[in-house]
């Protein structure tokens, strides 16, 4: 049992996931603010590795982005960072980016290393799922990672059966179809379409993200899947002074409305 199914086993609701991304607001901060959130609660993370072109991410993901592409990281020096990673932390932790980097890495040789560093599972928001299985699927499964497929409120039920044959660990549910960093909107057609999911009585774990960023969210996200991802509120954190200070106050007040 891998450190995600493990979680998932022990853990079945309000799992709390943070997101932040690699080499920012320092290029050697990576594990330590893993270990940080490890300490403060956090149940599992997730690293995004930088992109030129995040089209998916709002402004405070795609400033950090590219802050960290001028610090230097790639994913060589991720790599090279993520060694000490499993001698500090021990939650599952998930790598996140968009499919070019990892193309022109090498999928394979990507995979093979994600694994040897004691990475859980792979985020990649633009791989589309025929390709996935075609011609990328064993790469995931020789290096034991899981690949986290997303769904939207357009997804059909018949393509979220599908995604939910092909996971093994949890799905992830976008809030919407815009970008991060949004507040979550429960509008009436949202909150339908979480009811509609949570009805479906998928085989894996649903996690929540886009517009998570305080109690109320986390908690009304939780009200229909078993967790949620906290991204844009935290990476803003990050660019604050004393920022690593300030982490076990920031997971409480998520976690706690007290």
């Amino acid at each position: 049992m891998n450190r995600l199914n493990k979680l998932f086993a022990e853990k079945e609701h309000d799992l709390l996931s943070i997101y932040y991304t690699a080499g920012y607001p320092a290029l050697n901060t990576t594990v330590d603010i893993a270990e940080a959130l490890e300490k403060a609660g956090a149940d599992f993370l997730e690293i995004g590795f930088p992109y030129s072109d995040p089209v998916a991410d709002g402004p405070t993901v795609q400033h950090s982005s590219e802050t960290a592409l001028n610090n230097g990281m790639t994913l060589n020096v991720l790599f090279e960072e993520l060694k000490e990673l499993r001698s500090r932390v021990n939650i599952p932790v998930l790598l996140m980016g968009y499919v070019n980097p990892i193309v022109q890495y090498g999928v394979e040789r990507f995979c093979k290393q994600a694994a040897a560093v004691g990475v859980d599972g792979i985020i990649v928001p633009d791989l589309p799922m025929y390709e996935y299985e075609l011609l990328y699927s064993n790469h995931f499964e020789d290096n034991k990672l899981s690949n986290i497929f997303l769904v939207t409120p357009q997804t059909s039920e018949e393509r979220i059966r599908k995604i939910d044959q092909l996971s093994n660990s949890f799905i992830y549910l976008l809030s919407s179809s815009s970008v991060t960093g949004g507040s979550l909107q429960l509008t009436d057609s949202i909150e339908a379409y979480y009811k509609r999911v949570k009805a479906m009585e998928l085989n894996n774990p649903a996690i929540i993200g886009f517009g998570i960023s305080n109690n109320k969210t986390f908690s009304k996200a939780c009200e229909y899947a078993n967790g949620a991802i906290v991204g844009s509120a935290f990476v803003k954190l990050l660019a604050q002074d004393d920022y690593m200070n300030k982490i076990p106050a920031f997971i409480k007040g998520i976690k706690s409305s007290s």
